[in-house]
């Protein structure tokens, strides 16, 4: 699928680590998706997944081994240095752990202003207005420029995490599991930030969590991801309404509901069996040996992410065209 308003287009993506002399580790093995201008894309999955490859590899930070990542029309693997670094001041991520994602031996106005002196954005008063303008935006004070990292709590610190990524003003930003390291009470705050600063600033996401309600509360779209491969992809409504894959429907009923009445006669459905290893993957679906629905073809072929409805692609033996 395709529009005008394509962001980013990831084809046939695969990222590879070679991890013994005649074994090589599949994280990211032939993903497709596209992220359109100004929305959420979720990608969600177990840990060991690849989602954080995955979009890792998308910002560049990891070199494709092979497939595309078209951004605005242009192949970010294509690019030369100074190609590069104008990529990177218009995309930027902000990283799953707060503390170790931030110098310790720099005051936060220095982590912030890092980017905007790396691009020669602002000098002087304009840089430290800037900063100033930027603790602000995320919640924080003025006062704050001048301390370090370990000064402050989990939450204030992914705070400057974002402040960083908002500093040279990206176009998108690969949000990688930004509330997973926080306490409870904090992760909603995070959330609702990152969804007020897209709708100020027109940002488009590519939000990576294993937390499927999270997901839901902030995606338009959602990826579903098994061992490198993408078992699910459509709409976040029709995803929770409707799921299609026997492993979306056993993540989804394990989030927990806080109807303690309607929470104690849910049906969940367990995930039982071995977790293959994605280091030389055997054929066949990933989830086969894990799947109670499988039959002998799911073993032998890896199905292919194929759109059953209307904007609904699953990558199932099982599920038919509707």
């Amino acid at each position: 699928m395709q529009n005008n308003d394509t962001l980013i287009q990831v084809k046939n993506l695969k990222k590879y680590f070679k991890v013994g002399r005649n074994e090589t580790l599949k994280a990211v093995d032939g993903v497709s998706f596209n992220i359109y201008k100004g929305e959420t894309l979720g990608l969600v999955g177990e840990s060991g997944c690849g989602k954080t490859t995955c979009g890792k590899t998308v910002i560049g930070l990891y070199d494709a081994t092979d497939g595309n990542v078209i951004f605005d029309g242009v192949d970010i693997n294509n690019l030369n240095p100074k190609e590069k670094k104008e990529f990177t001041k218009r995309a930027q991520i902000i990283f799953q752990d707060p503390y170790s994602s931030l110098n310790p031996r720099m005051t936060v106005g220095d982590i912030i202003g890092e980017g905007i002196d790396i691009h020669n954005l602002y000098k002087g008063k304009e840089r430290q207005s800037k900063i100033y303008e930027l603790l602000e935006t995320v919640g924080l004070n003025m006062e704050h420029i001048s301390r370090f990292p370990h000064e402050f709590s989990g939450g204030q610190r992914q705070r400057i995490g974002i402040a960083r990524a908002l500093a040279i003003e990206p176009d998108f930003i690969v949000c990688d599991e930004p509330i997973s390291a926080l306490d409870v009470s904090i992760q909603a705050q995070i959330v609702n930030l990152l969804i007020e600063l897209q709708k100020k600033k027109n940002l488009t996401y590519l939000f990576i969590a294993h937390d499927l309600s999270m997901i839901k509360h902030i995606s338009d779209r959602v990826g579903v991801m098994y061992l490198g491969s993408l078992v699910e992809f459509t709409r976040s409504d029709e995803m929770y309404k409707n799921p299609l894959h026997p492993y979306t429907k056993a993540l989804l009923s394990a989030i927990p509901i806080p109807d303690p009445n309607v929470e104690r006669i849910k049906k969940r459905i367990p995930i039982e069996g071995e977790i293959p290893s994605p280091i030389n993957p055997k054929p066949g679906c990933r989830f086969a040996s894990r799947c109670k629905l499988a039959k002998e073809i799911c073993l032998k072929v890896m199905p292919p992410l194929v759109e059953v409805c209307n904007e609904h692609f699953v990558a199932c033996h099982r599920v038919k065209n509707s």
